[in-house]
């Protein structure tokens, strides 16, 4: 036996053991995809594909094999999806030929939204705009759990302490709220609604203070931003940074001091017992906030109109434009693009993108389908009712 056969013959032995191994592994999927169906969990977790590509990088000796590691335990996790699909919910992607795409299997696993017993999370403390938005999607008759950071709703989501959450995400005056999109693709719930409430900012200060009064104003730093023509006018106050907008009128409230204002709404000013020094101060008349529902299924009825995305690409010249391209060969509207770094890797960004659409339309499975198969990562956020804010 010469030096190749040998080299051959030790192949094949490395091949029985990794054959051995991968049945012992799809058996233990097949596991784990009953808990998760028993249990109403989706089987795409980007999140874990991404620690166990880590992980086993992490095994490595030779880490130039680090590329090469990653490619095939996306394709182990890939096989994985599809014979979970085909022995839990009767879908066969090679015949639907979409093997890389997961929407036709989120399709089978969808959820009606919970109606019964609803607990849902925000940020901030009563007389905040998202408990406003809150109550504006849900009504009156579900609990709330309020928080400190907007990190903390999606940590109580991932910790089943609540079954829902609201954060903002858009203002018409300042544009995305950024944290959010991070958090969106970090903890990898969807979005399965959307409301606008409108944000109308006032200086609200203790009984008898006036303008001439205030040393310092705290409020949330896109209430200032928001703000910051009124503000232009007093640059000798200073600006304190704060949780939230109801959270800072609480705080000058508690603290009862005739130099301290705070930047928030009226609702805030009655709740908290104070006056409002002067209304309106918001520089856009239309000021709207744009708040989601995160939840940890996806909600997909057929009335739904509207999709968000994340992807990241390749980092090669024409890769963004050949995605862009896909929306006008299937004629579908792109809403919005906004473009986020990622972390620990310099210079490279992932994409959230919102178009009008529904999963059931053909052209938006082609679109889907051709957006995956070109992207580096890709994460469907939902598929959900756009909320239209009346003229």
């Amino acid at each position: 036996m010469n030096e190749l056969e040998k080299l051959r013959e030790e192949i094949n032995q490395i091949d029985k053991q990794l054959t051995e191994l991968f049945e012992k592994r799809m058996n233990t999927v097949l596991k784990v995809a009953q808990y998760k169906k028993e249990n109403n969990i989706p089987i795409l977790n980007k999140n874990r594909e991404e620690q166990v590509i880590n992980r086993n990088n992490s095994y490595l000796e030779n880490k130039d094999f680090e590329t090469a590691t990653a490619e095939f335990f996306k394709d182990v996790m890939s096989i994985s999806r599809r014979l979970q699909a085909k022995n839990l919910y009767e879908f066969n992607y090679e015949e639907n030929n979409n093997s890389n795409l997961e929407y036709e299997l989120y399709k089978k696993l969808y959820s009606l939204p919970k109606k019964d017993n609803v607990k849902v999370g925000f940020q901030g403390v009563n007389g905040s705009f998202s408990e406003q938005a809150l109550q504006k999607y849900f009504g009156d008759k579900v609990s709330t759990y309020n928080v400190a950071e907007f990190e903390d709703v999606f940590k109580a989501l991932q910790n089943s302490e609540i079954d829902y959450g609201i954060l903002p995400i858009e203002n018409s005056s300042t544009g995305g709220i950024s944290e959010i999109y991070d958090f969106l693709r970090k903890y990898g719930f969807f979005i399965v609604g959307e409301t606008c409430v409108e944000v109308n900012h006032n200086l609200l200060g203790v009984k008898g203070a006036k303008c001439e009064d205030i040393m310092e104003v705290y409020s949330h730093p896109q209430a200032f931003e928001q703000s910051k023509e009124f503000l232009h006018q007093y640059s000798q106050w200073k600006l304190i940074p704060h949780y939230n907008t109801a959270i800072s009128a609480k705080y000058v409230k508690d603290k009862a001091c005739k130099s301290m204002g705070a930047i928030g709404s009226k609702k805030a000013a009655e709740l908290y017992d104070l006056e409002i020094i002067e209304s309106d101060i918001n520089y856009n008349t239309n000021n709207y906030t744009r708040f989601i529902i995160i939840g940890k299924n996806l909600e997909f009825q057929e009335n739904h109109n509207k999709i968000s995305i994340t992807l990241s690409l390749p980092h090669k010249a024409g890769e963004l434009y050949n995605i862009l391209s896909v929306f006008a060969e299937n004629n579908l509207s792109m809403l919005k693009i906004e473009s986020r770094p990622i972390l620990n890797k310099p210079w490279e960004y992932f994409f959230y993108i919102d178009f009008k659409g529904n999963l059931s339309e053909k052209g938006v499975k082609e679109a889907i389908k051709l957006i995956n198969n070109n992207s580096h990562e890709f994460k469907l956020l939902g598929n959900y009712k756009a909320y239209l804010i009346e003229e």
